[in-house]
């Protein structure tokens, strides 16, 4: 459960670490809005995500479903800045489907903790593929990570691509059409 008081106290903290007075007129609000903004960034954590995937329909076909360009933001979890991107994501199901909207909440809960873009792009396949029983999944993610365009590496422009594949699409051939279908 976040403490948004501990929050709001260790933020004053890390004002007075860096040399601030967190009671200047312009930083007086600042532990509280940091509070408020870590609600929203770490909604996700102790969050199941296998809850997402509750409400599932027959599927009447064995064909592929993608979902592309789904926004998400995450914290990455050794600078605590944000990454920012997108997500494709597509699964070829077995007997069961979940509606459109469930693969966007999917991304967004498992998104909203603090997070290495590695183990999203898996946390995602792994979620469809253990709450839907799919025959195959792949996630793709692009994202910029504000950690190497401000600081370190100082490459803004620089985006970081992962992927995962789960079920038949682990396999080349099988892979390769339904990253052709995403790149589209």
């Amino acid at each position: 459960m976040l403490d948004a008081e501990r929050i709001k106290a260790a933020v004053t903290e890390l004002l007075y670490a860096i040399g601030e007075d967190p009671n200047r007129e312009e930083l007086k609000a600042t532990p509280q809005k940091v509070a408020d903004a870590y609600v929203g960034f770490f909604a996700g954590v102790g969050a199941d995500p296998l809850a997402v995937l509750s409400e599932t329909f027959p599927a009447e076909h064995n064909d592929v479903v993608i979902l592309k360009d789904i926004e998400l933001v995450s914290i990455c979890e050794h600078h605590l800045l944000p990454f920012t991107g997108i997500a494709h994501i597509a699964y070829l199901p077995s007997d069961r489907v979940i509606g459109l909207g469930r693969l966007p909440k999917l991304v967004e809960v498992l998104a909203a903790r603090p997070q290495l873009q590695e183990n999203l792009t898996a946390q995602i396949a792994d979620a469809l593929q253990v709450g839907l029983g799919t025959q195959g999944v792949v996630v793709v993610i692009e994202a910029r990570h504000h950690c190497v365009a401000s600081r370190g590496a100082r490459q803004p422009e620089a985006n970081t691509v992962t992927v995962a594949t789960r079920g038949v699409y682990s396999e080349a051939a099988n892979r390769a059409e339904v990253m052709a279908l995403i790149a589209k």
